[in-house]
């Protein structure tokens, strides 16, 4: 058992990581099988918009601390054959997909558990619940590239303050600090982030999600110039002006109707400036 369910209708497609009886704690199998799902379901033209949650009452409660070779707890962080470990098991993270992520973390979220929260494109969180970036306090270091997305969203003070420290914090002070779009009841996360990727499925071309995506990650990552964003806008532009998705998107609108896509990923994508 991988410890992942994905489900996907109305364009939308629900992944969820589903070990209740261990608060979703993380493992490799499971690792194995998100990056598995995530590839998936970018390759289907059917799915516009993913979310990531998990089984309540937790989100993922972290690395499964049960899970080392040993018969303790201070066994899970043994010295691993270099060859075999890696601090990034989701291959490929979630912003390397064209599709809009949203994280719907609709309970605790520890180590991981956050980290690869940070990955998606948008993140809502539970109010109540408690978030925190521990590795520093546990004798290792954060993983899943977040010394890259959390700076990245939320800025370096911000990283600083959570990476370092390895502090808990609830839902309000994470949307204060920057690190989600906003917190919710428990129980409201989730039909939230489900209606936000069906308003994307619906009203959001997927050509222009995934090139405005790609864009907005890319840049970040290469550090582009304004006046280097500057000129791949135009060239974006000048590749989707045209189409049928941009005449679909304006009749559409002036008509008060669901647009009507075309463009396939599968199909029509191409990469922007690749190096």
């Amino acid at each position: 058992m991988s410890g992942l369910r994905v489900e996907v209708g109305d364009g939308v497609a629900l992944i969820t990581l589903d070990r209740p009886e261990r608060r979703n704690a993380f493992t490799k199998e499971m690792g194995r099988a998100l990056g598995e799902a995530y590839r998936n379901l970018d390759a289907d033209d059917a799915v516009r918009a993913i979310v990531l949650t998990g089984t309540p009452p937790a989100f993922c409660a972290g690395a499964d601390l049960g899970g080392g070779k040993g018969a303790g707890p201070e066994d899970v962080f043994d010295a691993p054959a270099a060859d075999t470990f890696t601090a990034s098991p989701i291959n490929p993270p979630a912003f390397d997909l064209r599709k809009p992520v949203i994280a719907a973390v609709n309970g605790h979220a520890i180590g991981i558990g956050l980290t690869i929260a940070m990955q998606a494109d948008i993140r809502i969180l539970a109010a109540d619940a408690k978030y925190s970036i521990p590795q520093v306090r546990r004798g290792v270091i954060p993983d899943a590239m977040s010394h890259w997305t959390v700076p990245h969203i939320a800025g370096l003070a911000v990283a600083a303050d959570v990476l370092l420290t390895g502090r808990t914090f609830d839902g309000v002070e994470a949307v204060r600090l920057g690190l989600a779009s906003r917190c919710l009841s428990a129980e409201e996360v989730l039909p939230a982030a489900l209606e936000a990727a069906r308003d994307i499925a619906i009203n959001v071309s997927p050509m222009s999600a995934a090139l405005s995506k790609r864009l907005l990650w890319q840049g970040a990552a290469r550090g582009y110039s304004p006046d280097r964003v500057a000129e791949l806008e135009t060239e974006l532009h000048l590749r989707v002006m045209g189409t049928h998705d941009a005449a679909e998107g304006v009749r559409a609108f002036m008509d008060r109707r669901a647009p009507q896509w075309d463009s396939r990923l599968s199909t029509d994508w191409q990469e922007i400036d690749p190096q």
